[in-house]
């Protein structure tokens, strides 16, 4: 199979983007938060292939183990819940799938931002819950703490796959739009 240039460029961003960024899940001093949601958002929307989704869940995994066993990252997030990241991603995928088949008028582009936000809070309420009630690490929790702990994690995970989406795409659509215009104005002279 012969790719161009073209095709290669966005998976390779993609799994430089969460390479890059899923150490550490709300970022740090040094540290950007995870972009893993957008990145299989944005795999949905310019690449689509399932098996492409494939290989993100294969780094995502990878990621998550190398982080574990040679950085000292936390494990406590590793659980049999671990295996709700699948249909986790799939809601971005999904979403961003969605997307890709719509036309990008202005007023699409709100509904757009719509489907990520439901997206992005249905995977949390796939990944969270999941966590809170298949990990044995909660056997005592109660609604009422458990709505605490979606206030304290639920709006960063949220804003940070929004914030991640909106400038990625911002500066993919502003980066073709001056490369046509430079294109143009070269052709015209």
């Amino acid at each position: 199979m012969n790719m161009s240039l073209k095709q290669i460029r966005t998976p390779v961003a993609l799994i430089g983007l969460m390479l890059a960024t899923r150490f550490h899940h709300f970022g740090g001093m040094i540290s950007l938060p995870d972009a893993s949601l957008a990145a299989f958002f944005f795999a949905g929307f310019w690449v689509s292939g399932w098996r492409f989704f494939a290989i993100l869940l294969v780094e995502a995994a990878l990621i998550d183990y190398v982080a574990i066993k040679e950085f000292n990252v936390s494990d406590y997030c590793i659980s049999p819940a671990y295996a709700f990241l699948i249909p986790t991603y799939a809601c971005l995928w999904f979403a961003g799938r969605y997307c890709a088949n719509r036309v990008l008028k202005p007023s699409e582009l709100i509904q757009q931002f719509a489907v990520l936000a439901i997206a992005t809070s249905t995977a949390f309420v796939i990944s969270n819950g999941s966590f809170y009630f298949l990990s044995d690490k909660f056997p005592d929790i109660n609604w009422l703490e458990y709505s605490d702990r979606v206030a304290l994690y639920y709006p960063p995970y949220l804003a940070y796959t929004l914030m991640y989406v909106t400038v990625i795409y911002v500066f993919v659509k502003t980066s073709k739009s001056m490369l046509s215009n430079s294109v143009s104005t070269a052709t015209s002279q």
